[in-house]
């Protein structure tokens, strides 16, 4: 039983050499399937709700594809890959939409530091206590996902220290995030949240996994997995999600999966120590992703992110395996062995390479692969 999946992809848009400008209001107007970010320099679009990984795959290329044509037309333009502003100003917001009462908010609130890029991975799930309990296990997890996309070493130039600088300095809001207990529990918080101020409306909810659907928080359908930066690899992207998705088919199959009944912390302040240990693994993720040293939300002992997905990959191995979609899966053991995307940025840093062009080669390796992708996987499909 697979389960339905797609992409939200935020990305930048750029010249040759990097420096990221704002074109998402000529983008908007021009192209179907993409909306602004209250910064016009980046975009948005969305991937439809699929099952095949085939499929996805050609989902997530062909808008880019498009996009990139687009941007052609324009001018010397072209994408970028990264999760902040790596090059150029940032400390001046370029508003996409001047006139939108929630981007002025956003702006006089929190600033750049909400100018990012990512990847919200959403997964259907229709059952709202299967719903609450996949989003208890997956906000545990969360910090392995984000561990495995960081793409965010570098801001305006510099080196900060952060592997995922985006979720480093991101404004999660509202500050505290319970671990939700039941759907009623979502429902109940959630008003409380907006009659208190500290969510502006429903979308308000900035923390790493949410749960998702058409009037929340009533109806839901889908668990949001927030917490990924940008990745702009659609085959790494793939590999991520079938772990995500291995994992919610092994939790469906196994209750006893959900933190709130196997942890082995303290009963009586389970929840609020679980919540604690989560955000806790985020921090630690940020900084050093795969290096990362974490804490297990079984029993609390420390554990690198890198050994934790070693072992839920092999954990779910079967599952994908026995669904058909393991081959899918094995581009994690790439990024294990040779690390991910902001690891491999850093290590030319370190080689003696400047930013400015560390951001070129990776701009110009994302368009030719991108090219390659389309040309060999997708065509036959059509056919």
């Amino acid at each position: 039983m697979m389960l339905s999946k797609g992409f939200e992809v935020e990305i930048y848009t750029s010249t040759p050499d990097g420096d990221i400008v704002g074109l998402s209001d000529k983008i908007v107007a021009a192209l179907d399937g993409f909306v602004r970010e209250p910064d016009s320099r980046n975009v948005e679009y969305t991937t439809p709700p699929c099952y095949r990984y085939e499929r996805l795959l050609c989902d997530l290329v062909r808008p880019r594809l498009q996009l990139r044509d687009y941007l052609h037309h324009l001018g010397d333009y072209t994408l970028i890959p990264g999760s902040t502003l790596s090059l150029g100003a940032v400390d001046r917001f370029w508003r996409s939409d001047p006139g939108n009462p929630y981007h002025t908010y956003i702006e006089q609130t929190y600033g750049t530091s909400v100018v990012t890029a990512s990847i919200h991975i959403n997964v259907g799930i229709s059952d709202p206590d299967l719903l609450m309990r996949a989003c208890r296990l997956i906000r545990l997890e969360a910090p392995l996902y984000l561990a495995l996309s960081a793409s965010s070493p570098f801001l305006g130039g510099e080196v900060t220290g952060y592997h995922s600088t985006r979720w480093g300095l991101f404004p999660k809001t509202p500050a505290e995030v319970p671990l939700f207990e039941s759907h009623a529990h979502f429902i109940r918080w959630t008003e409380q949240q907006l009659a208190a101020g500290t969510m502006q409306n429903v979308r308000h909810l900035w923390s790493s996994v949410r749960p998702n659907g058409d009037r929340r928080p009533y109806n839901l359908n889908r668990l949001e997995l927030r917490i990924c930066d940008l990745v702009i690899d659609p085959v790494a992207l793939l590999a991520i999600t079938a772990l995500l998705e291995a994992r919610l088919l092994q939790l469906l199959a196994d209750p006893s999966l959900d933190p709130l009944e196997s942890s082995q912390l303290s009963a009586a302040s389970r929840s609020h120590a679980l919540a604690d240990l989560a955000d806790a693994n985020e921090s630690a993720a940020a900084r050093l992703s795969l290096d990362a040293e974490l804490r297990h939300w079984k029993d609390g002992s420390p554990i690198l992110a890198k050994d934790w997905i070693e072992q839920l990959y092999q954990e779910v191995w079967p599952i994908a395996k026995q669904e058909g979609f393991s081959c899918f899966l094995l581009p994690l053991k790439k990024i294990l062995r040779e690390g991910n995307e902001a690891q491999r940025w850093l290590k030319l840093y370190e080689q003696g390479l400047a930013v400015q062009p560390i951001m070129q080669q990776a701009i110009q390796a994302a368009a030719d692969y991108e090219l390659t992708l389309q040309d060999d996987l997708c065509q036959p499909l059509v056919a």
